[in-house]
């Protein structure tokens, strides 16, 4: 039994346009982007939000030494207060996943991203603030006793990681 002939023509070539019609339009083509371009821009864009992100970083630490009784310095570096240290960085690691999250969420173009990680990051920076200080009262947990403290207390750890949390909830609020 020989094998029945294929419907397809096994010529590749195109079919023949219909008397009177034209050919699509070409379509427009890729920009040509250039790899020193691309790699300028890209450094130029991480230098800027690193900027940003390391001020954002400072401001929010001034943010949590403020509300924070004693100078967050002097408990950490002089007084080498295990209490203060777990707060303030568990505040600071808050303030970064905000920062972080402030800048995933800022969108393309390198300007209008700069002014929504700025502009993200504060309102982050100051409901992670407000959050601690409510949960600080609701728990009646006294941070002003807590940093006075020589030794880690279990209640240090609590708030640290209810700090932790509270910048985890609101950078994942801003993406």
């Amino acid at each position: 039994m020989s094998p029945s002939p294929s419907p397809f023509p096994s010529d590749p070539s195109p079919i023949p346009a219909a008397p009177g019609a034209t050919e699509p339009p070409a379509l427009p083509s890729a920009p040509s982007l250039d790899l020193a371009d691309v790699l300028a821009d890209g450094a130029l864009a991480i230098v800027a939000y690193a900027v940003v992100g390391v001020l954002l970083l400072i401001v929010g630490f001034y943010v949590i030494d403020l509300v924070t009784p004693g100078r967050l310095n002097r408990l950490v570096r002089t007084e080498r207060n295990p209490n203060a240290t777990l707060i303030a960085a568990s505040g600071v690691t808050g303030i970064g996943l905000v920062v972080a999250a402030s800048i995933w969420s800022s969108g393309g173009l390198l300007r209008e991203g700069l002014i929504a990680t700025l502009v993200f990051g504060l309102v982050g920076i100051a409901a992670q603030t407000v959050g601690m200080i409510a949960f600080d009262l609701v728990a009646g947990i006294s941070v002003r006793r807590l940093v006075a403290e020589p030794t880690l207390q279990p209640a240090a750890i609590l708030l640290a990681v209810t700090h932790l949390v509270i910048g985890l909830i609101t950078a994942v609020a801003l993406l």
